[in-house]
């Protein structure tokens, strides 16, 4: 056979040196120095590639000021190029060499093909990456989207590898699988759902990477940490990990935090129980002893003139306490609370701020503060609300009531002091 180029002229007296060497006689021994060779140059050129050219093309890289092309280097998107140049010196050599088994040179193409898949999946997980340095991607995530473009990356490859290994058309092997449709769609139910959900997840900007959410029915209640083709990942606030399909996140119902976040108000709402039985008008002296509460001050003077006609215009009878209208002590503490909140520099004002009494329970009747706090962080935000209801507890004697608590046993023993007393 007539050399075509250079190269393949030296390859063939290279062959010629090796036959006329005795080797002629020997053709196991032949092909294995053949062999040996080959692999010897394939060897060679790997190394050159992936430990001279790569790292040259890493250094340069590394020099520059952006930060994608390091997550390139990161993400070793140039590694798998150095097993393309073996593949094609094998190709090369085996093609120049006569009577050169064919099996093997037909297992070149898969490879390289197999090869180019693997560049491609660093490609697109380096592309991931860098579009995660960038806000949007907590809004928008691609995640899934990647895994998605993976998979049929890795199955266009599959179905033409075996294609090719077979003789046969991609096309007939695609037709034939049009009757294993059902199948399909059995084998790949869960990744049809997720993607599905995954475009609903974006569609509706329902969670993004960062938001604090509530799945009761997978006991997770913290921040989204990760949202993927097939799951999403919650870090709880005790630090565990939930991991939730992300088709089942769809099907149930969950609860979203980042409206709290983005209005910048966390929502206070608790309440008292107040005592019942210590309920009451007010009389003068405490009326009087109301008025020395500096932000109650003009609310009972004006209260009280307000009673006053009203009662005047109506002729009340005011001998008897029931007729007419007249402040009560629960009432009046209600007006300090109000007052208290609207003057506490830590709450929202623009947001809703009132304190409601609920309706009466065996326990007593719910005094509730529902009000929004100016910091959102949690730490903080417990530290408001503990303040705020120290305050209500400890003034709550000042206007003569009583807080609802059952007895206990420092109760018990007081009243067996007591009863001990008497007798004696």
């Amino acid at each position: 056979m007539k050399p075509r180029n250079l190269l393949e002229s030296k390859i063939q007296e290279l062959l010629g040196l090796l036959f006329n060497s005795g080797l002629k006689h020997n053709p196991a021994l032949y092909w294995s120095a053949v062999t040996l060779i080959i692999f010897a140059c394939c060897f060679l050129s790997y190394l050159a590639v992936r430990y001279i050219l790569i790292r040259i093309i890493h250094s340069a890289l590394k020099k520059t000021k952006n930060k994608w092309d390091d997550v390139l280097i990161k993400k070793k998107v140039f590694v798998p190029l150095a097993l393309l140049v073996p593949a094609i010196i094998f190709n090369y050599l085996g093609k120049s060499i006569p009577d050169f088994p064919q099996f093997l040179l037909k297992l070149v193409y898969p490879f390289v093909l197999i090869d180019i898949a693997f560049v491609f999946d660093r490609v697109l997980s380096a592309g991931l990456e860098i579009y995660n340095m960038y806000p949007m991607s907590h809004r928008w995530p691609i995640k899934g989207y990647i895994q998605i473009l993976k998979l049929f990356l890795y199955i266009a490859v599959g179905i033409v590898v075996i294609c090719y290994l077979l003789g046969q058309s991609p096309w007939a092997l695609l037709s034939g699988l049009g009757a294993m449709t059902a199948l399909l769609l059995l084998i790949f139910k869960d990744t049809i759902l997720s993607f599905v959900a995954g475009i609903q997840i974006v569609a509706n900007d329902l969670i993004r990477v960062g938001d604090w959410i509530e799945v009761p029915q997978f006991n997770a209640d913290g921040d989204v940490i990760e949202i993927a083709l097939y799951t999403i990942k919650v870090q709880n606030w005790d630090k565990t990990v939930t991991v939730i399909p992300t088709y089942k996140l769809i099907e149930n119902s969950f609860k979203n935090w980042r409206g709290m976040i983005l209005s910048g108000g966390r929502r206070i709402k608790r309440a008292v129980l107040i005592d019942q039985t210590s309920v009451r008008f007010c009389d003068p002296p405490m009326i009087e002893k109301f008025k020395q509460i500096q932000i109650l001050k003009d609310y009972i003077e004006q209260k009280e003139q307000e009673l006053e006609r009203y009662n005047k215009e109506h002729n009340i009878d005011d001998k008897v306490l029931v007729n007419g209208r007249r402040m009560t002590n629960l009432g009046t503490f209600r007006a300090y609370l109000t007052r208290y909140l609207k003057n506490n520099p830590r709450l929202r004002k623009d947001m809703t701020l009132m304190v409601r009494q609920l309706a009466p329970t065996p326990e007593g009747i719910p005094l509730e503060i529902y009000c929004f706090s100016n910091d959102i962080n949690w730490v903080n935000y417990e530290s408001i609300q503990a303040d705020i209801f120290d305050h209500v507890l400890a003034c709550v004697p000042q206007f003569e009531l009583r807080i609802f608590q059952r007895p206990t046993g420092h109760d018990i023993k007081s009243i067996s002091s007591l009863s001990c007393t008497s007798e004696h």
